[in-house]
């Protein structure tokens, strides 16, 4: 019996009823029916069950094997969110401890903690995500395919395989394709997906494992009872995708291929024995995937939401527990701990950026050859650009702070000025907006503060001309966030990349719409390869003070990193950490206070 009525929220009581009654049965039947429905169990029906469950003196705990037994022999797993008033079980039971696992109807044990029928879930206060969410998408997907005039055929989808490390029988952690995430929400590896256009209808294809894969992997759960977990019309083995194609018969096989606008690098369309034998086409599927994924539904945002909640949170005990004399390997691994540990995050969204002194001027440090491995000293700024994701849906962070938890002079100049262009794009963000215009009024904020503090001179319309600003700052404002970091879309057909510096680097060109997740991300650096450039060039060196740039050729950088969702008349963000200056002098190192 799981209950939000239990001492710890989220934790699951595992009874077994040694006697529930004909009445208790029919009506854990009638509650589990309920529930493959999506339905939350009536408040009287909870409260009716409960007191047969406290009558038929609930015994036997189980910590594993856990379910309800009948005499049908078949296990029944109840969720219910019943009150402390709605129910009250015997004193002899009270007593009973709680695990953090559920039971499930007939799934095999190795995934009965997170794969809950028709929900992700990791447990305990994790989010809960109902796999209908892919049901929305595939009808997303659908609509644009018919826009396309692609109103029948098959499309076939490939997930991600199985990786090893180089020659090696070690398997790198499997992490889903994300376009076969988005469309079916499957976790494992070797497995296609159709999609009917005419109908509709979805059908999974998984591997058949052999017999020894139980001994190493765990028993892998039925046929039956992945079509309830995925929320799929059915699930089918690999072996027969040829002829399940062949018996459609359709007019045309649509895959994905074509080149991410993003990265530049080509999807690998789906192959398999037989395919050749139908037409085929990977460019409206392409289409339709990104146009589909760029606008969120209501619950992608709230999983990039709840990413976002734990990302921040961890990004304040980095904050708390930071001090002169860590590594920056430490801060990473104190963001991990704790999206892990509190959110059931296993993955980061990206490798982790833990940027201290002149290593913030290297805009994606923390590779493997500048591996986050800095001493942290009294001084110093460091960036980190964080973020996990949760049901592979991203978080991406930037926070920038003082060491000390003080700024030097020079330092809280140039973090003001990127506050001040954070800020500015956050307050003017809404449907309509060229993000284009973004990039450029950040570029001019920022410019316009270094214009005060001495480190350009002239006219700040000839500074902008003259692409200036694009030296302090060589990247694009933000880019769209999902179920990558770079996310798909950002380029619509036909939209040309721009050929100035800065803007060029711009991932996103679009207009805003309701919907859109981005990330807002101005920095100000001084990287001493981009500014001997500038003053070499003798119309750049006009408007840069040399003296003053100096001072702050051993400062690194600023960037700081919101998450917006765009609403039907502005904002949401959804990031929430310390930002204003006398915020992160309270909280910096307060852990040591």
């Amino acid at each position: 019996l799981q209950t939000t009525a239990s001492p710890r929220p989220g934790t699951v009581l595992m009874p077994t009823l040694q006697c529930l009654g004909a009445r208790g049965r029919a009506a854990v039947q009638k509650e589990m029916a309920r529930t493959r429905q999506g339905k939350l169990p009536a408040p009287g029906s909870r409260a009716r069950l409960c007191c047969w469950a406290g009558r038929s003196q609930l015994i036997g705990m189980m910590a594993w094997n856990c379910g309800f037994l009948s005499t049908a022999g078949t296990a029944f797993h109840l969720q219910t969110t019943a009150s402390p008033r709605l129910w009250k079980l015997p004193r002899a039971c009270r007593s009973f401890s709680s695990v953090k696992c559920s039971g499930e109807r007939g799934m095999d044990k190795s995934i009965a903690q997170t794969e809950l029928e028709g929900f992700y879930w990791q447990g305990g206060d994790t989010m809960k995500i109902s796999r209908t969410l892919h049901t929305q998408n595939r009808r997303k997907v659908l609509e644009h395919m018919k826009k396309q005039g692609a109103n029948e055929g098959i499309i076939v989808l490939e997930g991600g395989r199985d990786i090893n490390r180089a020659d090696t029988d070690h398997t790198l952690l499997f992490r889903q394709e994300s376009n076969f995430h988005y469309l079916f929400g499957v976790g494992f590896p070797d497995c296609f997906g159709t999609i009917d256009i005419s109908s509709g209808r979805s059908s999974l294809f998984v591997p058949r494992q052999p017999e020894s894969y139980s001994v190493w992997m765990g028993s892998p759960p039925s046929l039956e009872d992945l079509k309830s977990i995925y929320c799929v019309d059915e699930v089918l083995y690999t072996s027969e995708l040829p002829d399940h194609v062949s018996s459609a018969r359709p007019s045309t096989i649509y895959t994905y291929g074509g080149q991410n606008s993003d990265s530049g690098n080509e999807g690998k369309p789906a192959n398999f024995e037989g395919i050749d034998r139908f037409p085929k086409d990977d460019k409206k599927l392409h289409h339709a995937l990104y146009e589909s994924r760029v606008f969120k539904t209501e619950t992608e945002i709230e999983v990039i939401k709840y990413a976002n909640k734990i990302s921040s949170l961890a990004h304040i005990e980095v904050m708390k527990h930071c001090k002169p004399g860590m590594y920056e390997y430490q801060l990473e691994s104190i963001f991990q701990h704790h999206c892990y540990f509190h959110g059931g995050m296993r993955n980061l969204a990206y490798t982790g950026i833990c940027a201290s002194g002149k290593n913030a001027a290297i805009l994606h440090y923390g590779h493997a050859g500048a591996p986050n491995n800095r001493r942290l000293e009294e001084g110093d700024v460091v960036l980190n650009d964080l973020g996990a994701e949760y049901y592979c849906y991203a978080s991406d962070i930037t926070c920038s702070f003082p060491v000390s938890g003080k700024f030097t002079k020079e330092q809280q100049k140039i973090y003001e000025a990127v506050l001040d262009a954070k800020d500015s794009v956050v307050a003017r963000a809404k449907p309509g907006v060229s993000w284009v215009e973004m990039h450029e009024l950040t570029e001019r904020i920022i410019a316009k503060h270094l214009l005060e503090i001495g480190v350009l001179k002239g006219d700040l319309e000839d500074i902008v001309k003259a692409e200036i600003p694009a030296v302090f700052m060589p990247h694009g404002l933000g880019h769209n966030l999902g179920l990558e970091t770079h996310d798909v879309g950002g380029y619509p057909p036909g939209s040309l990349r721009a050929s100035r510096p800065g803007l060029r680097s711009l991932r996103n060109v679009r207009r805003l719409q309701p919907g859109m997740v981005l990330t807002v991300e101005p920095g100000c650096y001084f990287i001493r390869s981009e500014l001997e450039k500038a003053l070499n060039d003798p119309i750049k060196s006009r408007h840069i003070v040399s003296d003053e740039v100096e001072k702050y050729m051993d400062f690194g950088g600023i960037r700081l990193e919101d998450n917006i969702v765009i609403t039907q008349d502005g904002v949401d963000n959804l990031t929430n950490v310390p930002r204003r200056i006398t915020e992160l002098q309270d909280v910096v190192g307060s852990a040591y206070r």
